[in-house]
């Protein structure tokens, strides 16, 4: 299935390379990581579809959690408190059972978040550039750390500081100008390709 080149999502390829990959987690999960507008949350819920597989958002159940709404953590208690909490969110979900779960744009700069997700599942890092980034975030008034006077800038430091991290995730993906359907098919086609070699080099059985 070409879906680089391709706006075609081939159903038929998708069921029996979902079939791959689900075999290959053996019940663990995958984890988008990325920036924040990169679509980790959009595109997990057409990769859920996609997989058959439970999708979670790992800021929706911060919220829940803390009985407020990102803003307000932010507002209230400072980032600190709120990385504190993300921590704790994450860990507990990555023990509950397999999904595919969206995590927020620093949730993957924590080393023990990190550990946490090697450790649960396959993580996928969602790319994009910063000018389809920054037509994505303005979309929106809810990204506490973009409420500055140049959110551009601070666009671009983040990216500079945390792309390198995002790096080390298993498998990359630029996410583009097209439709979440597509974006979701590569994902899969690279999971398919990729992580029978994952699970073997972890032993996953």
């Amino acid at each position: 299935m070409n879906t680089a080149t391709s706006q075609e999502v081939n159903r038929a390829v998708i069921a029996d390379r979902s079939s791959t990959i689900r075999r290959a987690l053996a019940g663990r999960s995958i984890v988008l990581v990325g920036i924040m507008g990169v679509g980790k949350s959009t595109i997990g819920k057409k990769l859920a579809q996609y997989l058959d597989i439970p999708f979670v958002d790992a800021d929706k159940e911060i919220e829940k959690a803390a009985g407020m709404d990102i803003q307000d953590i932010f507002d209230q208690f400072g980032e600190e408190a709120f990385r504190s909490g993300e921590k704790k969110v994450i860990k507990r979900l990555m023990g509950e059972g397999q999904k595919i779960l969206a995590t927020g744009g620093g949730a993957f700069m924590n080393e023990e978040i990190r550990a946490d997700i090697a450790e649960g599942g396959v993580s996928v890092w969602l790319n994009a550039d910063l000018d389809i980034l920054m037509k994505r975030v303005q979309r929106r008034s809810d990204r506490p750390l973009l409420k500055t006077e140049d959110p551009e800038a601070v666009m671009k430091a983040l990216l500079e500081e945390r792309n390198p991290v995002y790096a080390l995730s298993d498998v990359h993906i630029e996410s583009r100008t097209v439709s979440r359907d597509v974006i979701a098919a590569e994902v899969v086609d690279l999971l398919a390709d990729q992580l029978p070699a994952i699970a073997e080099d972890r032993n996953w059985e």
